[in-house]
């Protein structure tokens, strides 16, 4: 909020005699102001959202998708955003939830066809109540699996109070909106003693290139999906559980074989996350690394044939 302005007593206009300044104090003058305009200009430009939090970085194109992997400390939020349609996937903690919703309307988000939260946990469904408080949202897919939380108990209370429609998914069913397309790859029909192998993991396609999100899928859940025979390659691989050794196995990897993997962890993070082994495993496999907690939230676009990092 601006602070208030200060109240200032009028003066009456004075007399005053123009001087005309020599040119060499005004060629200065000239440069100096040259100079701020370009280094305003290089900040726009390269600075991002680090100097401009405000500004919308990045339009989507038509045929284009733009993959926000959103810095929410400790925890999942992706937006997937083309020209007219947008779904978004989690949106971390409840503390996260506001700084979510900005980021989706910072980038020309009003409405999202659908939100999908991967599996009861409150650094992926808590700051979602926010979200459908705020905006307008067509469905809620979520597995068949709860949590006896007070976030999970909001984000609940927040999908009855709006009557937004809600599915269960599973491997198999498919989620469309414009040219997104999203194949559910995991989890299979339960039960899952262990939340995180009842995550929602999604493989959006668009032309050649592909994103793999993994929500907090571990071993057992990457085991059943590599038994299913699904296509499993991706271009971009999202992490499971922030870089825990729980997940990303040498099989796993070796059928997703992702050029670029991203990695969604809060900076000093008690956990440990993401842990070393896993990062070894992506450098010797030749993926390029990229850190929410080093970069802070992460762009991507397609447009079907080329991913471009932002």
């Amino acid at each position: 909020m601006p602070a208030p302005r200060k109240r200032t007593t009028a003066r009456p206009p004075t007399r005053t005699s123009t001087v005309r300044k020599p040119a060499r104090a005004a060629n200065r003058s000239f440069f100096m102001v040259m100079i701020i305009l370009v280094a305003f200009s290089v900040l726009y430009h390269f600075g991002g959202d680090r100097f401009f939090p405000g500004r919308n970085t990045l339009t989507p194109a038509q045929g284009e998708i733009l993959v926000h992997f959103i810095d929410v400390g400790q925890g999942d939020a992706v937006l997937i955003q083309s020209r007219d349609h947008a779904v978004l996937i989690d949106a971390g903690e409840p503390r996260y939830g506001q700084q979510v919703v900005t980021h989706l309307r910072d980038a020309g988000v009003t409405r999202l066809d659908y939100v999908v939260a991967t599996h009861p946990h409150s650094d992926h469904i808590g700051g979602l109540t926010h979200v459908l408080n705020q905006l307008d949202v067509g469905r809620v897919i979520m597995p068949d699996a709860v949590n006896n939380t007070v976030a999970f108990e909001n984000f609940l209370a927040a999908i009855e109070n709006h009557s937004i429609p809600v599915t269960i998914a599973s491997a198999g069913d498919e989620i469309a909106a414009g040219i997104i397309h999203m194949r559910v790859l995991a989890p299979t029909e339960g039960p899952h003693p262990n939340i995180n192998n009842a995550s929602l993991v999604l493989r959006l396609t668009h032309g050649s290139t592909s994103f793999l999100f993994t929500g907090d899928a571990e071993a057992a859940s990457e085991q059943a999906m590599l038994a299913s025979g699904k296509t499993l390659r991706s271009t971009v691989l999202q992490v499971g559980h922030h870089g825990s050794r729980t997940s990303t196995s040498s099989e796993f990897m070796d059928a997703v074989r992702p050029v670029a993997a991203v990695i969604s962890s809060g900076a000093g993070n008690t956990h440990g996350h993401p842990h070393r082994d896993v990062l070894d495993r992506l450098t010797a496999a030749g993926v390029r690394i990229l850190r929410t907690d080093e970069r802070g939230t992460i762009l991507m676009s397609t447009d079907g044939n080329d991913i471009r990092l932002w």
